[in-house]
């Protein structure tokens, strides 16, 4: 028995945190097809020894040569060519090892189909392609982009002669049964079947078609195949399955992974050639008691369940040669786990086992025993008598007696709790003394001062800063997501580590980390994220903020701020293999001797979305890889080539891949540019993954495009990714216009902002859209009889100061006037400029605010009211302009007339306004300052007009607007009460006898000019 110790790694240099446990099964079957099948497991980063992977890439591609020769002698030699059905060979994973395909050997969490080899020379041919300079390569029908839409995938890319994959387009499965109704006789021959589980209509109804697949020999349904807006995995939505599964007599592959199975599917049990079944990452809870029936079962994988304990029943499976029941809840072990006679792996790590049966010692045949991360004490004797066994131990209690449960507080103890203390905004000090305290600052920041951290009391300080450049140090991707948190003194020290939460927003699939400033340098800290407490009075009844925590020993400046996942590992001698947490299928493999010095590897991957890409770079066929980001310390180029993988960009696969449009791109994050490296590098494809090998670390890029002079066009692209869609809007305060509020904000937050100050502030819509990048400073101008205070420290010469953050209010509030001799009504503009404050900006400048200025951002209208005598504003109601549109000799409209035509406009406001001569660009306006009441709206277009009518003619245009927009009884209705008021008139006037000599009985009543009626 070799054991490996808890500090060293395991001998055969397989880390135990990796699960990829291999076994491969020979099936030669009358197709002569060998299948290869994974363990499922949640690897990170580990130590890998062994063979370089350049060597196994060899072994797989004369595997894939066998294969296509095997199946040519299969096809020469007729139907009696092959071995019977079932006869199988066990292999030795050890020995075996390099053998597996390249595709199989990263795909270490997609234990499914993916890792079968395919029984046609063409699907061989794509799995085991390597060089992009091969026309080979691809197939022939593969040379045209195509959508990832599966109405647009040609059916060659997902059926290859009895291969079917339906699990690389969301909602695939739906389009079995479409097949299977048009195409019935290519699928009853179909022995490989891939299915996503994210659709459940598409899976209910392609669950109902497997019955009629009689020669599926394998089936794989798995969940996490996509992913979500926030970037989460979708979850697989298979809870059972039917009982007509039981008649797929052949089947000897199944995959059921991330689903939410809760029970073991009866119809299983009737699969008598079933060898391979994986349940990883399921709700299975208990196994039947009847598991034993799976006779002919090679390789079982539960891993990541809810497992307690294991049937008696198990011991059954004289089969059985892998067993992974790791990430479970397992207490004990069954004593018939020794009838497993031809077990060579078993994996039992991160249990709650605290003793293994001595029945362990019967199982002769057993290489592997990982049992690490469990509450072991002891290891039983007879394990030593298996001279062939390794076992990985780490995490276990070896040797120290069982600790006894902690007991119950004393009653002094249980009466300890540190102080609260809730501090107001006026509240900028408070004291601590050596009993601790918590602090709730406004909010939502918590300290959290430990008893003991302060022999005295101390008076402590605290403010919230601007988030100015000299504060704030971001890297490259960096988001800042709150404004710095300034604690004094800055000198004093702590003699127990105080607990510094700052509040934060939440970002998406990003990594959220606290930086200090100490005054000279930024610094990155240990950062632990939690919800507020419950009882913080700054969210009274409402939910707790999120904070980013930190211990630190003295105060200065913190804040918190999102970058992308960080993963690293360190690479010895041995080699390593590190897989990124935020996306496990980039992998980097570190082969034996690429150095000689231990160096620290770190890796970032940046999610880009595909449909931005395509809209920047114009091509609707394009698509990309997550761009990853490779840094290692030291720096220095690895002594053999790293082999790194990344997934192909979405709707390509190995099928339908065209190596041509296939560019892999080096970027220099210092000089910002990229380089197209295809030629230069060996890149190859799998079913689902890109492979390449590197010797300089820095930035790589996958994309698939049919555009040339890739390089630049990345360049641009990338460029144009990290800036940020904005907007600027300027808002005064209702009650008081010289109060103005200007803001900054991202496109897709202005509408709710805009809404939220709409009972205080009024003003102009919100400017066209404009780029920033995050932490950019730009400035603001008053220009045009405008003034404002120049008593803020961030305002040069009339112009304001702003540093754009994604995450933080961009805004500020000041106090504005009419230039000096100003007497009138002042309609000014704002204008932004990018960069920084000139000390002195040119005229020229400041006068062309559109056009080839590329300082200039955006300009927006504001007007201030008249001064009187005292200088102060003369605040007037806000009410309409008077009507006056007529006279009274022809008759006039009141404005109850005028509100009851309004009344019957409705949506028809917008085609009159334009029939009346308003621009786009007015109308937009009352839109948009009356989007929320179409009364008030049709209202303010009519007095809007109204008020510039100077000539005769009005009510004569209104009545023509209504005409030609269709509204023919509006128009109608006009001349009625125009007519009516006419008459009125009139006959008042004989009435009195002061009726005009020119008038006559059969005078005209035709409306000839404006009017304001009477009411009718």
């Amino acid at each position: 028995m070799e054991r490996v110790s808890q500090d060293g790694a395991a001998p055969d240099g397989e880390d135990g945190e990796q699960a990829t446990s291999w076994m491969m099964k020979h099936s030669r079957s009358e197709d002569g097809e060998v299948a290869l099948t994974p363990g499922c497991t949640p690897s990170r980063t580990t130590s890998r020894g062994g063979a370089a992977d350049i060597s196994t890439d060899m072994m797989a591609y004369k595997l894939s040569e066998r294969l296509v020769k095997e199946d040519k002698s299969k096809r020469e030699s007729g139907p009696h060519g092959g071995t019977s059905e079932g006869q199988a060979e066990g292999v030795d994973p050890e020995r075996d090892a390099p053998s597996v395909s390249p595709s199989s050997l990263m795909d270490t969490c997609d234990p499914s189909i993916s890792s079968l080899s395919s029984s046609s020379s063409s699907s061989s041919s794509h799995f085991f392609s390597r060089h992009r300079t091969n026309p080979s390569s691809s197939s022939p029908s593969s040379s045209v982009l195509t959508s990832p839409l599966l109405p647009a995938v040609e059916l060659s890319a997902r059926l290859t002669d009895t291969k079917m994959t339906l699990d690389v387009y969301l909602r695939g499965a739906a389009e079995l049964p479409l097949l299977w109704g048009s195409i019935p006789g290519q699928l009853r021959g179909l022995q490989y079947l891939r299915l996503g589980s994210e659709d459940k209509a598409g899976l209910d109804g392609a669950l109902d078609v497997l019955h009629h697949l009689a020669a599926l020999r394998s089936l794989a349904i798995r969940g996490h195949r996509f992913y979500d807006s926030q970037g989460d995995p979708l979850p697989g939505l298979l809870t059972t399955l039917p009982t007509s599964i039981s008649s797929l007599s052949h089947l000897v592959h199944m995959d059921l992974s991330f689903n939410q199975l809760s029970c073991l599917p009866a119809c299983l049990l009737n699969l008598p050639m079933l060898s391979t079944l994986l349940l990883c990452h399921n709700r299975l809870s208990a196994l039947p008691p009847d598991i034993g029936r799976l006779s002919s079962l090679i390789y079982l994988s539960l891993l990541g369940n809810e497992l307690v304990s294991l049937p008696s029943s198990l011991g059954q499976l004289k089969a059985l040669q892998t067993l992974d029941v790791s990430h479970n809840l397992l207490q004990q072990l069954p004593d018939e786990i020794g009838s497993l006679e031809e077990l060579v792996k078993l994996k039992l790590c991160h249990n709650k086992l605290r003793q293994l049966p001595e029945s362990m010692g019967s199982l002769l045949l057993l290489r592997e025993l990982v049992i690490y991360s469990n509450d072991l004490h002891l290891i039983p004797h007879c394990l030593s008598k298996l001279p062939l066994l390794k076992i990985d131990v780490r995490d276990n209690p070896l040797g120290k007696p069982p600790v006894p449960p902690p007991l119950p507080p004393t009653p002094d103890q249980a009466k300890t709790k540190i102080p609260e203390l809730h501090l107001a905004f006026n509240q900028q000090s408070f004291c601590v003394s050596s009993a601790g305290c918590h602090v709730f600052l406004p909010g939502g920041a918590e300290l959290v001062f430990p008893p003991g951290c302060l022999v005295k009391i101390t008076r402590l300080e605290w403010a919230e800063r601007r988030p100015e450049r000299e504060l704030v140090w971001l890297e490259e991707h960096d988001i800042l997501l709150s404004r710095p948190l300034e604690l004094r003194p800055h000198g004093v020290t702590f003699l127990k580590p105080v607990e510094v939460c700052v509040p934060y927003h939440r970002p998406k699939k990003r990594e959220v980390v606290v930086r200090r400033f100490d005054g000279q340098s930024w610094s990155t800290l240990p950062t632990n994220l939690r919800s507020g407490s419950d009882s913080h009075s700054s969210h009274p009844g409402g939910r707790p903020a999120r904070l980013a925590c930190c211990l630190v020993s003295h105060f200065s400046w913190f804040m918190a701020v999102s970058r992308p996942v960080k993963d690293s590992c360190c690479v010895t001698l041995a080699g390593a293999l590190l897989v990124s947490s935020s996306d496990p299928g980039i992998k980097l493999h570190f082969p034996p001797v690429s150095t000689v010095q231990t160096r620290t590897i770190t890796l970032q991957v940046l999610q880009v979305s595909v449909s931005e890409v395509q809209v920047l770079c114009g091509d609707p066929q394009t698509r990309v890889s997550p761009l990853i980001c490779l840094s290692q310390t030291p720096s220095m180029d690895f002594l053999q080539p790293v082999k790194v993988q990344v997934p192909l960009p979405p709707g390509v696969t190995g099928h339908t891949v065209d190596m041509s449009c296939l560019h892999l791109l080096h970027g220099d994050p210092t000089a910002q540019t990229w380089t197209d490296i295809t030629p230069q590098v060996s890149l190859y494809v799998t079913h689902l993954y890109a492979i390449f090998y590197i010797t300089h670390f820095s930035w790589y890029w996958l994309w698939y495009t049919t555009r040339s002079c890739v390089s630049g066009m990345v360049r641009k692209v990338y460029q144009r990714l990290k800036q940020f869609k904005v907007q600027f809007f300027i808002l005064q305060r209702k009650t008081d216009p010289s109060q103005v509020l200007l803001q900054c904000l991202p496109a897709n937050k202005v509408e709710g902002r805009v809404q939220s100050l709409s009972e205080q502030y009024d003003g102009p819509q919100p400017s066209d859209l404009c780029d920033l990048l995050e932490g950019e400073q730009f400035f603001a101008g008053f220009e045009r009889g405008l003034d404002i205070n120049t008593d803020r420290p961030d305002c040069v010469e009339g112009r304001l100061s702003f540093v754009f953050y994604s995450s933080l209010k961009n805004l500020k509030e000041v106090y504005v006037c009419p230039a000096q001799g100003q007497k009138e009504p002042v309609r000014g503009q704002v204008s932004f400029y990018r960069g920084e404050i000139p000390s002195n900006l040119p005229e020229e400048v400041a006068r062309k605010r559109k056009g080839l200025d590329s300082q200039w951002l955006a300009t927006l209208p504001l007007r201030l009211p008249a001064l009187n005598s005292e200088n102060s504003f003369i605040m007037e109601e806000l009410q309409y302009p008077p009507l006056n549109l007529g006279d009274p000799e022809s008759g006039y409209l009141t404005e109850a007339n005028l509100l009851s035509i309004s009344l019957q406009i409705g949506q028809d406001w917008r085609v009159i306004g334009i029939c009346l001569g308003l621009s786009y660009q007015e109308l937009d306006h009352i839109q948009y300052k009356h989007r929320d009441n179409l009364g008030a709206l049709v209202l303010d277009m009519l007095f809007h007009w109204a008020g510039r009518q100077r000539t005769a003619g009005a009510v004569s245009r209104l009545v023509a607007a209504m005409m030609e927009s269709g509204r023919r009884d509006l128009a109608d209705e006009i001349e009625d009460i125009v007519n009516i008021g006419r008459r009125k008139y009139l006959e008042s006037l004989r009435r009195v006898g002061l009726e005009a000599e020119s008038s006559s009985p059969g005078e005209s009543t035709a409306v000839d000019g404006p009017t304001l009626g009477a009411d009718g």
